[in-house]
């Protein structure tokens, strides 16, 4: 796609899921591209992909690539990034990374636009983009905070194969063919294709989602304990995470409790609250049976939320669920959003 004034966009990654959901979402929105480079690994190159009616072929990744780039959005894994950004920024090219590989880097910006956009003035030419789990979350809890304080959070996610890669949401299709058709089910991804033992995910839930730590929480929790920390610029904040693995396709769900700061908060004030925050819809209308679920959630921007129930017990206590689209909000979008902002705050300019 041309035009005579724009910026020059580039994607790594760009026949994977979220590269694919990258594509789509510069599709849908007004962000001036003058022209977009779609990078991958030897292995994709050559493929065609349609954006704006023009016919654009995936290239092969080498550093000289970067040339000329203004943006440059990565979802191709962490030692992908690592030796490419760098390359990238060399070149006057501002990266805005998918992956784990910089996200904890005191000097790298980790963005949620709805909740710390102005962090994007710091950065030295790498942005991180957050796990899909954390993403969803923060952009739930970040106006309850900056209204009501934060003090504790404890959350609980069920999480979808397509979180795992392409490879996962074939494997769980497979995996329920097999046992509807009463045959032998195969596992080699999940929980995780790099480790010693996989498991069934089909008609099943597995309370793994990457590797163990010493301290006995997985990665991924470790992921949501530490970003969330670091996106709210609130290293003593209580959170603990349980990560677990649904026969779901796309859609992350979070149970998640937390606890406020200011006194006799009501649920109807959070309810109020959340029903006005940005990229956030409410759907919390239980007499109706109105809540969020996944299903409803592909496909969309935004983070659904409800259930909204005060704690029982602790009066500064709060239940939340929280729903999105894990590729959309939780990667491609979340990473488009990060590219506009660069723009609206004069970071970037169109030439």
């Amino acid at each position: 796609m041309t035009e005579s004034l724009g910026l020059n966009v580039a994607i790594l990654g760009a026949t994977g899921a979220v590269g694919q959901q990258m594509i789509a979402t510069l599709e849908k929105r007004n962000l001036p591209i003058k022209k977009l480079t779609l990078l991958s690994s030897a292995r994709s190159a050559g493929t065609r992909v349609l954006f704006k009616g023009e016919e654009i072929e995936v290239q092969e990744a080498k550093p000289e690539c970067f040339e000329g780039i203004d943006i440059a959005l990565f979802s191709a894994g962490g030692s992908i990034s690592k030796e490419f950004a760098p390359e990238a920024v060399k070149r006057g090219a501002i990266v805005v990374d998918n992956t784990s590989a910089f996200r904890m880097d005191e000097n790298v910006p980790l963005v949620v636009p709805e909740v710390n956009e102005d962090d994007l003035k710091s950065h030295n030419g790498i942005i991180a983009n957050p796990n899909c789990s954390t993403i969803q979350m923060v952009v739930a809890l970040e106006p309850i905070r900056k209204e009501f304080g934060l003090g504790k959070v404890v959350v609980s996610t069920y999480q979808a194969v397509s979180g795992a890669g392409a490879a996962a949401i074939s494997e769980l299709l497979d995996q329920s063919q097999a046992v509807l058709n009463e045959e032998e089910v195969q596992a080699s991804v999940l929980p995780v294709k790099g480790d010693n033992k996989h498991y069934q995910i089909a008609f099943n839930v597995i309370p793994q989602i990457d590797k163990f730590q010493d301290n006995g929480f997985t990665f991924e929790e470790m992921k949501m304990i530490n970003e969330t920390k670091k996106i709210m610029h609130m290293p003593e904040l209580s959170v603990a995470a349980t990560c677990v693995r649904l026969p779901i396709v796309t859609g992350h769900s979070e149970s998640v409790y937390i606890e406020v700061e200011s006194e006799a908060v009501t649920a109807i004030q959070v309810k109020e609250l959340l029903k006005t925050a940005t990229g956030v819809v409410l759907q919390d209308d239980p007499e109706n049976q109105v809540y969020p679920m996944p299903q409803a959630a592909v496909g969309k921007n935004e983070v659904f939320v409800g259930r909204i129930r005060k704690d029982l017990d602790e009066e500064k206590g709060f239940h939340l669920w929280v729903v999105s689209d894990n590729l959309l909000k939780g990667a491609a979008w979340n990473s488009v959003q990060i590219a506009e902002s660069l723009l609206k705050l004069g970071l970037v300019t169109v030439k």
